[in-house]
């Protein structure tokens, strides 16, 4: 068997932003108002730091203000809440993101919640699990909803397929499969207490590997010709899967880096700008995956 086909997701991810920076450009002209993301950071851990600073430089080419909030790691929950409110209350602010993980004393729940539903670009909140669990229009989580744009540009169909989700995170594991089953796929969902997950993995059509685990899927366990999305990214730009197996066995697969990631930033940035354009009363492309 040949060797898997690489999944592009830069190169996709470049024409969503190029195609978000025109509708920023188009609703700015329209309305006198740019489209504005506003980005909270608790602490100072270097790799959110990173993080944010890129996505505020992505945004700022996509023609997309930036508002960044910087919190000491000593900010309560309910300072954080607080601040997460004042910015939802903000009709200059039209999309709102918390760069996680937090401090382990701060509950992460109870923050996503304080967000507005309507400027949840993250797609973290309750508000949107539900409409993306319902298949109903709302905002996507970033990297799931990725995920399933990757699948639609190589013609990868999930009615039908058996496709297995190693990871349950409220924003990236469980919402993945979300998406899958309201695509018709028939989804079974992995963890760290699942009995024998080699015999799962060899089921599946489609594999989405989301634990944060360096490496956990070796080759031998994909299904010849499955498609296999690594959405892992661990120290040394190492996914959750072994790919130098994977690739001899699957049909198509994503590198790391260069796969998921940079349509996690591209979904982000599509979000704020329907965020905005819902907001300022001049139409809405917020879809139903």
């Amino acid at each position: 068997m040949s060797q898997a086909r690489l999944i592009d997701g830069t190169a996709l991810a470049r024409r969503i932003v190029e195609d978000t920076a025109q509708r920023a450009a188009d609703l700015t002209e329209r309305t006198g108002t740019t489209p504005c993301l506003a980005t909270v950071l608790v602490g100072a851990d270097p790799a959110s730091v990173t993080y944010v600073r890129m996505k505020q430089n992505r945004s700022r080419k996509a023609g997309i203000a930036s508002r960044h909030v910087e919190l000491p790691a000593a900010t309560t929950t309910e300072e954080l809440v607080d601040t997460l409110r004042q910015l939802s209350a903000d009709p200059a602010v039209h999309g709102i993101l918390l760069q996680h993980p937090m401090g382990a004393h701060i509950d992460e729940r109870a923050a996503f919640e304080a967000i507005a539903p309507e400027k949840d670009v993250d797609g973290v909140t309750f508000a949107s699990f539900a409409t993306m669990s319902f298949g109903l229009p709302g905002f996507v989580s970033c990297t799931p909803g990725g995920i399933m744009r990757l699948l639609d540009a190589y013609d990868v169909d999930p009615s039908g397929k058996r496709a297995v989700v190693v990871g349950r995170s409220a924003i990236l594991g469980k919402p993945a499969g979300m998406l899958l089953l309201a695509r018709d796929a028939t989804v079974t969902y992995c963890h760290s207490r699942t009995a024998d997950l080699s015999a799962a993995v060899r089921e599946a059509d489609i594999v989405v590997a989301a634990v944060g685990r360096p490496k956990l899927i070796k080759g031998q366990d994909i299904k010849p010709g499955a498609v296999v999305i690594d959405a892992g990214y661990n120290e040394g730009n190492i996914g959750d899967v072994d790919f130098d197996s994977a690739v001899e066995r699957a049909s198509l697969i994503t590198p790391v880096p260069g796969g998921v990631g940079p349509m996690t930033i591209a979904t982000l940035l599509e979000q704020t700008v329907d965020a905005a354009a819902r907001q300022l009363g001049v139409g809405q492309r917020v879809q139903a995956l």
